[in-house]
């Protein structure tokens, strides 16, 4: 069966819910199959304004943005690693080698297309995919819209869907950036978008790292995640902030360091031991060739380093993944909630869950005795750590245990 993929390319200097809503209806409205999304090195049409964000930058941006759209979204990055202006028709060329047999549409604004004849080979393009319009709402121009269809249909045999964008955000990205600028604009982007450019400064914002309330912090630490770890991490904030209320400790502590306790967790393994090396941790053997030990490590270091966390904090999020001996009480809280929050399902979840909350201690120790024991059934060491946190818990609470 031919599949449906829409082609969606554009500076996305930054990518806003405007973009995103005409993804979104586009995939609805063609039935698509895959959508991709493209950002652009070397705009032909116009050079990029002076303070724009980076072509690494804006593609990751994009990338941020793809559980927002309504179709299966993929982000390509073809025309960054191409030499020269970002030529649609080059685009979609390498697209058709790649999809050879699939059914292609060109997503467009209705500004593009009555400008479609100034594009380097149109009549490639024509050829090579189905011009998939937006079509303004003022009667002004529909006119002009209905004769330039008509052109391009009798002059390049183009074919040719006009569609409707019920969700259109009527800001354009030069207003969007002049906002930021202003410290304003919020609104018009996703939150973890509006995170990144904050943690890196974009379009002229300033924010202040080490001084952030968990609402301030949240957009910020979601930046640094991929799409579909967002869930995991937001579930964690609340099932911590719910643990540190239920037992007397810090919620504000309790959310800072579930928010960032997986700032680093998309990083490769070459990645997380430069981040070792950067900032002088020192590995036993078995985490110098485990991946999933690594980012509680570096995790806690970068959110030392960015966010200016107190030690508490960067501890909890340090043992996070192994637990320790005679673990804190925003440890303990740290370690379960990230364990058993709200999006984790696997078998005897509900039934942890009911053990954490009723008695903390008791939860940890089950929890615990489940990581070992899934550790072993994988045929995979127990960090030592781990084991110190079974012995120690198991001792502070003796005979109470429930086994």
């Amino acid at each position: 069966m031919t599949m449906k993929i829409g082609v969606f390319g554009g500076t996305f200097n930054p990518i806003h819910r405007g973009h995103l809503a005409a993804a979104s209806a586009a995939a609805g409205q063609l039935s698509l199959d895959k959508l991709l999304l493209i950002p652009d090195a070397i705009p032909p049409h116009k050079p990029l304004p002076s303070g724009s964000a980076g072509a690494e930058e804006r593609l990751e941006m994009v990338q941020l943005c793809t559980a927002e759209v309504s179709a299966p979204a993929e982000v390509l990055d073809l025309e960054l690693r191409r030499q020269g202006a970002s030529y649609t028709c080059d685009t979609l060329a390498q697209l058709r080698e790649q999809y050879p047999e699939e059914e292609l549409f060109l997503l467009m604004g209705s500004d593009m297309f009555l400008s479609f004849e100034t594009w380097r080979q149109p009549e490639r393009i024509c050829d090579l995919a189905t011009l998939a319009v937006f079509s303004r709402r003022e009667e002004s121009e529909a006119a002009a819209f209905a004769r330039q269809k008509k052109h391009l249909e009798e002059t390049y045999g183009a074919h040719i869907r006009v569609l409707e964008n019920p969700g259109v955000v009527e800001i354009s990205s030069t207003e969007l950036r002049e906002k930021l600028s202003r410290g304003a604009g919020r609104a018009y982007l996703t939150e973890p978008v509006y995170g990144y450019i904050l943690r890196k400064g974009l379009y002229g914002t300033k924010a202040d790292l080490k001084h952030l309330i968990p609402e301030e912090l949240r957009p910020i630490a979601l930046s640094y995640l991929k799409p579909k770890r967002m869930p995991h991490v937001l579930g964690t904030e609340q099932e911590a902030a719910f643990l540190a209320e239920k037992y007397g400790a810090d919620g504000t502590a309790a959310r800072v360091a579930a928010l960032l306790h997986d700032c680093t967790k998309k990083l490769d393994m070459d990645r997380q031991l430069s981040l070792c090396r950067h900032y002088g941790i020192d590995l036993d053997p078995l985490e110098q060739v485990s991946l999933k030990l690594l980012h509680s490590k570096t995790g806690a270091a970068v959110a030392r380093d960015k966010f200016g966390v107190s030690e508490e904090i960067y501890n909890a999020i340090y043992y996070h993944t192994t637990g320790k001996a005679d673990m804190t009480l925003l440890e303990k809280i740290i370690y379960l909630a990230d364990y058993i929050e709200p999006s984790r399902r696997f078998p005897g979840v509900d039934e942890l869950r009911r053990a954490v909350h009723t008695d903390l201690n008791e939860g940890l120790y089950r929890a615990l005795m489940d990581s070992v024991k899934e550790l072993q059934g994988y045929g995979s060491p127990v960090h030592p750590h781990t084991r110190e946190a079974l012995d120690s818990i198991r001792s502070e609470i003796g005979g109470t245990i429930h086994e």
